[in-house]
């Protein structure tokens, strides 16, 4: 499954790379790679089901990122609040497997750069999250629609089990 797996990631890399080139005003391509693996897994079973609940996370911090900088609270304390209720909402929705990818999003749409506007930067990255969201969840109903997922690939031991038993 590794090898699947270095694809899965190539892919997402390279995806993001392209749509950057034509999108580069619209998507920050920087986070848009960061939310494509995020989304991705090695594991093969349940890859989708993980990579959907990966970006249920993804959209709660985006979301909570957002109502952060309506809220106007001042960095470094919109960040910690953004982080503390993204995870509250994350054990309410039963996200807490993919608690890790709602702290990113928070952390991506509240950062910004000093040359763009608080809601420019924001708009942007909301649409980086996604954006890489849609390329990881793509990338694993491709693989995994033509990859049997769950046989033994890397893993001499399962083989070995197999052969057994």
């Amino acid at each position: 499954m590794l090898l699947v797996y270095i694809a899965k990631c190539v892919l997402g890399v390279l995806l993001c790379s392209l749509l950057s080139i034509f999108f580069s005003q619209w998507i920050d391509y920087p986070w848009s790679l960061i939310s494509v693996v995020l989304v991705l897994s090695p594991e093969g079973k349940d890859a989708i089901e993980l990579s959907l609940t990966r970006i249920k996370a993804n959209l709660v911090g985006a979301t909570v990122g957002v109502a952060m900088l309506l809220s106007q609270i001042p960095w470094p304390w919109n960040i910690a609040v953004g982080a503390a209720l993204g995870l509250f909402i994350c054990d309410r929705f039963k996200l807490n497997a993919a608690a890790r990818s709602t702290l990113a999003a928070v952390i991506i749409i509240l950062l910004r750069q000093e040359d763009q506007t608080i809601w420019t930067s924001a708009i942007n990255r909301v649409g980086a999250v996604i954006t890489g969201c849609v390329i990881g969840l793509l990338i694993t109903f491709v693989f995994h629609a033509f990859i049997k997922a769950d046989a033994p690939a890397l893993n001499s031991e399962e083989i070995k089990k197999e052969r057994e038993g």
